[in-house]
């Protein structure tokens, strides 16, 4: 099987690691400098850090080559994953350059995290394989990806991609509707905004509030959720008693909702002080090491538990065996 990836920042080089760690080849695709370079620190991380969540072995790891241009790249590709920047011009150019004979099975996905899928599609000739998949960094870590068809979307394409991504050991979140943003970054935005009102009233620090996150609802998410961590604070009634004791709270003015503070020069320059300070020297790759062996940790702890990512790494394994087994 073969990816072609068309971009090598932080999400292509993820989505090229984990395509490679599960066994297939992949075509990438980036004309920037410094690309390849990029892209094998990734893969390494990935090499590193993916073997470690599972009992069994993984595939014999694929072929990574560089693509010199978009067709060689997507030659006879089982899937296209377009992870450029969020530039909507940039895109339609991208998939206008596609050419038209891939194989029927292929998607071609984009990890866009806020455009809705028919927008990226208009006056494409590949709108009825075009769908999006947004995963979350890192790509070769963490396994949630948003599938997004649109109405255009060929039904076997959009299975198909369900398909692959479970096979790559994500968890593969299909949106019930087109909506800018899709699911996660909609509830990611609703708290970035009311952290940079925190910081901008001197409320709070950046490290402060991470300290709220790492501290407290931020554990509790990771094994629950939102909605089932609720329903507990509402003891045995449940979900019900919850609303009617804290429903009424949700019409004081605690929050911004969707007021959004200006990122002047004076705030960026704070927040970034703040920031600097908060990493106390440590360089952005040993903060991804050091967030990559915590992930690990916690996975491999709730994997023994068989909560959230643990019950979807415990069933990875049980495919990874079946397929040992079958060879």
């Amino acid at each position: 099987m073969k990816a072609a990836i068309i971009g090598a920042g932080v999400i292509g080089g993820g989505w090229a690691a984990r395509f490679l760690m599960h066994g297939w080849d992949v075509a990438l695709f980036d004309p920037s400098a410094g690309a390849r370079a990029r892209s094998l620190r990734v893969v390494d991380a990935a090499r590193r850090r993916l073997p470690q969540l599972y009992a069994e072995p993984l595939p014999e790891e694929g072929r990574l080559s560089q693509a010199e241009s978009l067709a060689e790249a997507v030659v006879a590709a089982d899937w296209v994953q377009e992870s450029v920047p969020e530039d909507l011009s940039q895109k339609r150019r991208l998939y206008a350059g596609i050419p038209p004979d891939l194989p029927d099975h292929t998607p071609i996905a984009s990890s866009t995290s806020g455009f809705k899928p028919s927008v990226l599609a208009q006056g494409s000739a590949h709108a009825r394989r075009l769908l999006v998949c947004h995963p979350f960094n890192p790509v070769y870590l963490l396994p949630l990806v948003e599938v997004v068809p649109s109405e255009h979307t060929l039904r076997h394409i959009a299975e198909r991609a369900v398909e692959v991504l479970e096979s790559l050991g994500m968890h593969p979140l299909r949106v019930r509707r087109e909506i800018d943003a899709h699911i996660a970054d909609r509830l990611l935005e609703a708290v970035w905004r009311e952290a940079l009102w925190l910081v901008r009233d001197g409320v709070a620090t950046t490290s402060e509030i991470d300290a709220a996150i790492r501290y407290g609802f931020g554990p509790r998410w990771a094994q629950m959720g939102l909605f089932e961590n609720y329903r507990i604070a509402g003891g045995d009634a449940g979900m019900r008693h919850f609303l009617a004791q804290f429903g009424p709270a949700l019409k004081w003015p605690w929050s911004h909702l969707t007021d959004v503070p200006d990122l002047t020069d004076d705030l960026i320059e704070e927040i970034a002080r703040q920031s600097d300070e908060q990493a106390a020297g440590a360089s952005v790759s040993a903060l991804e090491e050091r967030r990559d062996a915590n992930l690990v940790a916690i996975f491999r702890a709730l994997k023994s538990r068989n909560q959230g990512v643990g019950e979807l790494l415990n069933r990875m394994d049980a495919r990874l065996g079946g397929q040992a087994v079958a060879n």
